[in-house]
């Protein structure tokens, strides 16, 4: 697909092969993400690797396999639709929403009257990735969109890999240290059971207004979880979250992977029985 760029001269949205992209709805460090619209003023989210990366082997690579594997995904409610993808480009469905941290940092109220729902999705959309064959491996509020009436999608499957056979070991390490699980930070062989712990962080981020690990480097958050007395019970933090779901999140925190769930289809079950009281 050939792409060309407005020189800035004419005004109007710039033009991106077959798109206008309209609007810049936000920035990260390896992709912009757009509201494009095609001929036919269809609207979609386009995530386009940014300039300065064109020529770096390493980035191109991480984002055609983030779009590869999410290309390949049998179609969810809870992960973001894919339309199509080239060299540096991947086309979505665009939906109206922000990203849990933003909502999350402002206590925003579509969180407060909807958590139930949204640990439920979350987890939902982590089980269809893990049944797809695919690990997260950069679960974490920044990569869970949210919209006004608590639509749940994951996006962001840059990092994503293959579920081994057995825990294999990373030359890169990849994911965000804060929802990372203790074998990640000290870079030992890991599987899928690291998302689950990642999922175990955001959960009790939610619920509690704060990490179950504080630490503002890899090795003071490895050290509050190699704590042996484990993080401060949820019901401390706050009294009205149920047992059995204070019960799901402690169980996704383990330091052992061999204590989490296996599989994320025994968290759902487990959290949809403690929710739907």
């Amino acid at each position: 697909m050939a792409h060309s760029s407005s020189d800035g001269e004419a005004a109007g949205p710039e033009k991106f092969g077959r798109f206008y992209l309209r609007e810049l709805i936000s920035s990260g460090g390896m992709a912009d993400i757009w509201l494009a619209s095609d001929a036919r003023g269809k609207t979609y989210a386009l995530r386009r690797l940014k300039r300065e990366l064109r020529f770096n082997l390493l980035a191109r690579r991480r984002f055609a396999r983030g779009n590869k594997i999410l290309s390949q995904l049998t179609e969810s409610n809870h992960i973001i639709g894919y339309v199509e993808h080239g060299g540096d480009y991947l086309l979505m469905d665009y939906m109206e929403a922000e990203n849990l941290k933003t909502l999350y940092a402002r206590h925003d109220p579509v969180l407060t009257e909807n958590v139930a729902q949204i640990l439920i999705d979350m987890a939902s959309g982590l089980g269809h990735l893990h049944e797809n064959g695919f690990m997260h491996l950069d679960f974490k509020p920044e990569n869970v969109l949210v919209s006004r009436n608590a639509a749940v999608r994951l996006i962001d499957f840059d990092m994503a890999q293959p579920i081994p056979e057995r825990p294999v070991k990373f030359s890169k390490n990849p994911g965000t240290p804060g929802y990372m699980a203790p074998e990640q930070l000290k870079r030992e062989p890991i599987d899928a059971r690291a998302d689950i712990f990642a999922y175990g962080v955001t959960a009790y981020e939610l619920l509690a207004n704060q990490k179950p690990f504080p630490g503002d480097t890899p090795g003071e958050i490895l050290a509050a979880q190699m704590d042996p007395s484990g993080p401060v019970a949820l019901r401390e933090h706050n009294p009205d979250v149920p047992p059995a779901l204070e019960k799901v999140v402690r169980r996704c925190l383990e330091r052992d992977p061999d204590r989490r769930y296996p599989l994320s289809g025994l968290m759902v079950r487990d959290l949809q029985a403690a929710l739907y009281v």
